[in-house]
């Protein structure tokens, strides 16, 4: 076996993340490293994508990839020929799975039938649209460039083209948001019956401009008791739907979960590209800076990456030129972080999985946290496993905070 192939087989099959910075206009309640008015740089840009992605392959010896998600920003804002010139690359660097998922987050204004079937050409099998809402006040609020009639045409679009994996980005929790608003919203959705849903209770991020109107008083904080009931309401409307809740925030109908997101949940290696990007490889956690000039600044043409002769180290990723800061994750970090990611799934953490990766099951890792989580009806065993209660999967950010406090 050659160096090259024994350092993809020591690598594993990755999540392969792809940022696209880009966005028409910045939402007030983004806090993701995007930007508006720059679209001069997107030629450049993907230019330097591409060679970092080429570069990643030659250190890592060109492992397999089974999920590709591009995110950002605005993927569906790059023209359809620039987000096929990144799938090649990847196809070009590493050893793609045939059964590939590739995930392009998009907005719903931007879709036209020639742009669908580009993607199917080019290898897209799954699309995020960020939907948000069906009412077409929130919409403004959210400084969201789509209405709600235009977010269900983009829907039908994508459908009509060919895509039956496609996911609606849903947000709660909303200033002015009423509980028939978000009925409302989810009735619309369910008559559509996607095969994924996403639905996310809005966080104010310091810094944003959203964060700034709340803090001010322009506009109304949101209020966490009645993003509480909204929760409940969601679960309640798709469960007669034949939705699996299958992690705290997601909901799919059957063999449409998300499989780039379950290897995040399931605290698999992956490797991130693009400014701001994160990569977990190694026990390694490391991520690129997030100037997209600078970042195209440092990958010119040819650019190559520190070469590994056997592991990645804290010194290699280092001399990376567009790597920021390198975090080493020991054992006792990593198993926080297992278990963290894990019991948002339904089916929780498998004890035995848990044992073998670690050496120690949860229990004896955690045993004083999950018998008090468990007295107080948080946590629950059965069959193997360790999972969060319905009861939970509503107070799931106080559990996490228990196992990296112990």
């Amino acid at each position: 076996m050659s160096d090259a192939s024994e350092r993809a087989a020591k690598t594993g099959p990755l999540a392969l993340y792809v940022h696209i910075p880009f966005c028409e206009t910045k939402c007030p309640y983004c806090d993701f490293n995007t930007y508006a008015g720059i679209e001069s740089l997107i030629p450049s840009y993907v230019a330097a994508l591409n060679n970092e992605i080429y570069a990643w392959s030659d250190v890592l010896g060109g492992p397999a990839i089974e999920t590709v998600f591009f995110g950002g920003g605005t993927p569906s804002y790059l023209p359809a020929e620039r987000i096929a010139s990144i799938i090649e690359a990847i196809r070009g660097g590493f050893d793609v799975a045939s059964d590939v998922e590739v995930t392009l987050e998009s907005n719903p204004g931007d879709f036209k039938e020639s742009k669908l079937a580009a993607y199917l050409e080019a290898g897209v099998s799954r699309l995020s649209i960020g939907v948000q809402s069906l009412d077409d006040r929130l919409l403004e609020m959210l400084g969201r460039r789509h209405s709600a009639d235009q977010a269900v045409e983009a829907y039908t679009l994508a459908r009509d083209a060919g895509f039956d994996n496609v996911n609606v980005d849903l947000m709660y929790g909303l200033p002015h948001q009423t509980l028939a608003q978000w009925q409302g919203t989810l009735d619309g959705v369910a008559e559509l019956r996607p095969a994924h849903i996403s639905m996310y209770c809005l966080t104010l991020e310091e810094g944003t401009a959203l964060e700034h109107l709340v803090r001010s008083g322009q506009v109304p904080d949101p209020d966490p008791d009645l993003a509480a009931d909204m929760y409940v309401m969601a679960q309640e409307s798709m469960a007669p739907l034949g939705y699996r809740h299958y992690e705290i925030s997601n909901w799919a109908q059957p063999d449409y979960e998300c499989r780039h997101n379950l290897a995040y949940w399931l605290n698999l290696s992956y490797l991130g590209v693009g400014p701001g990007a994160h990569s977990y490889l190694d026990s390694f956690r490391f991520w690129n800076l997030k100037s997209p000039r600078d970042y195209v600044r440092l990958l010119q043409e040819g650019s190559t990456f520190p070469a590994s002769e056997d592991s990645l180290s804290a010194e290699l990723l280092g001399d990376v030129p567009v790597v920021e800061s390198v975090e080493d994750i020991d054992t006792r970090l990593e198993m926080a972080e297992t278990l963290m990611m894990g019991l948002r799934l339904d089916t929780g953490i498998a004890v035995a999985d848990f044992a073998q990766r670690f050496g120690v099951t949860p229990t004896q890792a955690y045993g004083e946290t999950i018998e008090e989580l468990s007295s107080i009806g948080l946590l629950e065993g059965d069959n193997g496993l360790l999972r969060l209660t319905s009861r939970g999967r509503m107070l799931g950010n106080e559990v996490f905070a228990r196992f990296f406090a112990d």
